[in-house]
């Protein structure tokens, strides 16, 4: 049958039917995909500019709609989805953590224990590395991870004679491996919830793939992070305490409770509270930092309300794509993808995982977020895909979780690295330094190393497991 017929037939028997067929079905995601390029070029790309694109997508697709009453149920099945509604808990109570921890003094207690030891050069663009590892891993965000720690960490770089360039790098990949290994971050929490995986097992398995990773960028930074020359009497005006790292404590319990395999929302609930407690013991909080009446109608309420506020413009991105996703399954574009992917290439396990990789990275090039792309491909591509290969879940979400992992980091047009050389600019402006080109993260030592990572495990069958059967 020619790919024609193929796309006629599907198109009839779908319960969402366009003007156009399958081509008529794919110009909302294009859309979608084309604003987001646009403002990513144009590095204006942000989670709640994104809205516009999405919801210009579902608009147009309802009047290229034949069956619009389908469409609107479509996208309404859509919204109203259950894996859709754990990552939108998962992403406000991540939120809630994450503040917590950034507010009860987790840079200042990491910064304090870099300062002790001495470490100068290389070492401290090393260190500077890991320091972000650990915070992006605590807190979930990369974007928050570099927007925390870059103005502290790339002048204390550059005075303390790290190169700045590699200083600079050296957060961003931190934030990176950050964002791939903490049970919190929206990716895992995508990636798992698209596989029906349970957290606990996806960190598990997915240890071996990023730590190898993070060793190579470890020695890469140690090997080429210095250079520069240590201001003399040079200091970082920053504050620093050893009272932060009992934030630790929180974001521990977390972890361990993750890979005990409890629900996530209780993993964060138990890590918030016991976070809260200690801040409120070092004096980090206090009550009304938490919660209070505001003098007037429009002013916060306090840290959580502006923590779930920060996560608002995701969670409604999570909505528009979930939407926007279910229309493309029931058009049949994602069946007749996943069809043209199965005969051109994955005819055995080792193919299959090439393609969920190959795709994912694809589809991450054009777009200013990662997550998005996991939750288009997530259900219609790499669930039905590795099932096929009886692949276990928690491996297919980490073939797409590492995935986009990689290529995004390097990019300029992504959201992560131009938040990055905005608060990179400003800090070096503000110390008088000499500020590293955009196009420094393409020499992103975690991406470039997790790519390989990824792509050595798809075709050695390093780290795969497959579904465990009756």
């Amino acid at each position: 049958m020619s790919d024609t017929s193929v796309q006629s037939t599907e198109a009839e028997t779908s319960p969402v039917r366009m003007f156009g067929g399958l081509a008529g079905a794919a110009v909302p995601p294009l859309i979608f995909i084309g604003v987001l390029c646009w403002l990513s070029i144009a590095e204006r790309a942000s989670t709640t500019s994104f809205w516009v694109g999405a919801a210009a997508a579902l608009i147009v697709g309802l009047l290229l709609a034949r069956t619009k009453r389908a469409y609107a149920e479509s996208v309404i099945a859509g919204l109203a989805d259950r894996t859709g509604a754990v990552i939108i808990v998962a992403f406000i109570f991540a939120g809630i953590f994450g503040a917590f921890m950034k507010e009860g003094g987790l840079v200042e207690g990491l910064l304090w224990l870099g300062l002790e030891t001495g470490i100068q050069g290389a070492a401290f663009t090393a260190f500077a590395f890991l320091l972000a590892a650990v915070f992006g891993t605590g807190v979930g965000t990369s974007v928050g991870t570099v927007t925390a720690l870059v103005p502290i960490l790339f002048p204390a770089g550059v005075l303390l004679g790290s190169d700045p360039t590699m200083v600079a790098v050296a957060v961003l990949a931190g934030g990176a491996l950050g964002d791939n290994l903490s049970p919190i971050s929206d990716t895992t929490i995508a990636s798992s919830y698209t596989q029906d995986a349970t957290m606990g097992a996806v960190v598990r398995r997915r240890l071996p793939l990023a730590l190898t990773a993070g060793a190579v960028s470890l020695v890469t930074f140690y090997a080429a992070g210095g250079g520069g020359e240590v201001a003399a009497g040079g200091s970082v005006t920053a504050e620093s305490s050893p009272v932060g790292l009992i934030m630790l404590l929180p974001f521990a319990l977390v972890i361990v409770l993750a890979l005990m395999g409890r629900h996530i929302f209780e993993s964060l609930t138990w890590g918030t509270l016991s976070a809260l407690v200690l801040a409120l013991l070092t004096g980090a909080l206090s009550g009304p930092d938490i919660f209070h009446v505001p003098a007037e109608r429009d002013e916060s309420t306090g840290l959580v309300e502006d923590a779930i506020l920060d996560v608002t413009g995701p969670v409604l991105l999570v909505l528009f794509v979930l939407g926007l996703t279910r229309v493309l399954a029931d058009s049949g574009v994602m069946s007749w993808l996943l069809a043209k992917l199965q005969r051109a290439a994955a005819r055995g396990v080792r193919s299959a995982e090439l393609v969920i990789v190959g795709v994912s990275i694809l589809f991450t090039i054009p777009l200013g977020a990662n997550a998005p792309a996991i939750l288009m491909l997530g259900p219609t591509i790499a669930r039905p895909l590795g099932q096929k290969y009886d692949l276990a879940p928690e491996r297919r979400a980490n073939l797409l979780d590492c995935a986009v992992c990689t290529v995004f980091y390097m990019l300029p047009w992504h959201n992560a690295v131009i938040v990055w050389f905005g608060v990179v600019v400003a800090a070096a402006a503000e110390y008088d330094l000499d500020v590293p080109s955009i196009w420094s993260a393409g020499l992103n030592p975690y991406a470039w190393a997790l790519l390989v990572v990824v792509v050595v495990s798809a075709l050695t069958g390093w780290n795969r497991t497959y579904e465990r059967t009756a």
